[in-house]
């Protein structure tokens, strides 16, 4: 088999069918057999082998939830055979630092390491970082292969493996469904969406010769990808926005060279059979092509869906569920708007998901969740449970359908100007819990040119169970426009100013 099968793996249940696939005899037959508990076949699949590359691939039948299972290949004389195979979910978790920190590096590490052998039906699996300029056949290498979690293979170390954000993703997935979930990490901190972008995708942003090399600064703030009907859209290629204070090579530590990524880690893996992604990714790219993300983001996910199903000859969905953080939080005080600029771009500058241009995804809001002394740096923070709880809600409303879960937080409808008054009433979609009224998170178009705007504080006068009514006394010429939570760090720990019943924090907005 392909090196990164193994005991203890998970396979996609039905109503898709598990692809195997694996190398052997150029033009031999090879026999696949899945065996229940009692030794009896339940499936058997034969395949030939290809030439000239040597594999071959089957695709078992669709299988109900459960195991264990035996899964052998036979060609000849020779077998490979593995054990304790279960059939449940298999969700695919990628990004930057962020999603690859470890169980041990979170809140309640100890806690969490502890509870980790309550879970044997959710394994682990974890891709050693590589990179490649050719689109790669196999994993060069694996870190974790498929694994029962232990404290020790949850927290082998420091941004190395396993993921905390797909661990607690995939254990709160357990236990709402209540069969085997398995988990596949593929991470690499300091990496922009660029190396884990195909060729396909980067061309249609019009994006693939200046990657990594510093473009001319721009004043462009807004969308440079208009077209909101099609997954993809052309863009010409934007900035490099990088402060003063920062450097480039302290955010983009990772590779940055065009698909070497995607090459390397994702390509090896399209056979699979897949029920859903996770993707914790963009810091990179607030300091990298940062105006593209609202093209680069969604031609990432169109392309991956596209290449999954097809290499698993349409066993993973063509929509398949894509679930992913907003940037959360970095310098408190900074001055440059490239983190606020990302996090909408992150949504196709819509400003919530689902949406026209990103159909099937959801987003987990972590704005409200920084963490000012966290020992990786503020860029790293510690509370990943309740970053997992947030994708969880969307997951189970997005990919396993649930229309009762509120899975995101409210998000303004209309706003009516009382130009008398001075006032600007703004109405949300979700009944509203105010818990910080003090903070400016509103802010005001005002000047006679939409650009370059002149933004000013609005003060929150009132909260009402749906309205938020904002006080213009400062502006005195026209509104054009209105913003919500516009700063790299625009509240404080779980006390963003505006939330649902839920819990859930009004996502920002332009």
């Amino acid at each position: 088999f392909a090196s990164y099968y193994g005991d203890h793996m998970v396979l996609q249940k039905k109503p898709s069918g598990a692809v195997v696939w694996g190398h052997g005899e150029p033009g031999a037959v090879v026999t696949v057999t899945l065996s229940g508990a009692s030794g009896l076949i339940v499936v058997e699949k034969t395949a030939q082998v290809k030439g000239p590359s040597g594999t071959w691939t089957t695709i078992l039948d669709p299988m109900d939830q459960g195991g264990p299972y035996t899964l052998t290949a036979e060609q000849g004389l020779e077998n490979v055979t593995l054990q304790d195979i279960y059939f449940g979910d298999v969700w695919l978790c990628s990004g930057q630092s962020n999603m690859a920190m470890t169980v041990l590096q979170v809140a309640n590490a100890s806690q969490e390491l502890a509870a980790a052998t309550r879970y044997p039906y959710v394994r682990i699996f974890a891709a050693a970082p590589a990179r490649s300029d050719v689109e790669l056949e196999d994993l060069e290498k694996i870190d974790l292969p498929w694994s029962i979690p232990t404290a020790e293979n949850l927290g082998h170390g420091n941004f190395t493996y396993f993921s905390a954000v797909c661990w607690l993703l995939g254990r709160s997935l357990y236990e709402a469904l209540g069969f085997p979930i398995g988990l596949v990490e593929v991470a690499w901190g300091g990496t922009p969406i660029e190396a884990w972008s195909s060729r396909r995708a980067l061309q249609a942003c019009g994006l693939l010769e200046d990657v990594g090399r510093e473009a001319p600064q721009t004043s462009l703030g807004h969308s440079a990808c208009f077209n909101l009907k099609s997954a993809l859209c052309f863009a010409p290629p934007l900035s490099l926005a990088l402060s003063s204070s920062t450097s480039l090579h302290q955010h983009l530590s990772g590779p940055q060279t065009p698909s070497v990524l995607w090459n390397a880690m994702i390509h090896p893996l399209l056979n699979m059979t897949l029920r859903g992604v996770a993707w914790y990714q963009g810091e990179a790219n607030a300091f990298l092509h940062t105006d593209q993300y609202n093209c680069t983001f969604p031609a990432l996910i169109a392309d991956w869906r596209w290449a999954f199903h097809t290499g698993s000859a349409g066993q993973t969905e063509l929509l398949l569920p894509f679930g992913f953080v907003q940037l959360s939080t970095y310098r408190r005080q900074s001055a440059d708007d490239s983190f606020a600029r990302l996090r909408w771009h992150q949504t196709a500058d819509l400003g919530v998901v689902p949406n026209a241009r990103m159909p099937s995804t959801f987003m987990a809001v972590a704005m409200d969740l920084g963490d000012e002394r966290s020992p990786y740096g503020s860029i790293h923070p510690r509370d990943k449970q309740n970053v997992a709880h947030r994708l969880l809600l969307g997951a189970r409303a997005v990919a396993y359908g649930d229309k009762d879960l509120v899975f995101q937080g409210p998000y303004p409808t209309r706003a009516i100007l009382e130009v008398t008054r001075r006032l600007l009433n703004v109405t949300y979609s979700q009944e509203l819990i105010c818990r910080q009224r003090d903070a400016q998170a509103f802010e005001v178009c005002c000047s006679s040119q939409a650009s370059p705007c002149q933004w000013l504080p609005a003060p929150v006068l009132a909260v009402g169970s749906h309205m938020v009514t904002l006080a213009l006394s400062g502006c005195r010429t026209l509104v054009l426009g209105l913003r919500y939570a516009w700063a790299e760090w625009p509240c404080e720990y779980q006390a963003c100013p505006l939330y649902n019943p839920q819990g859930l924090p009004a996502p920002p907005f332009l």
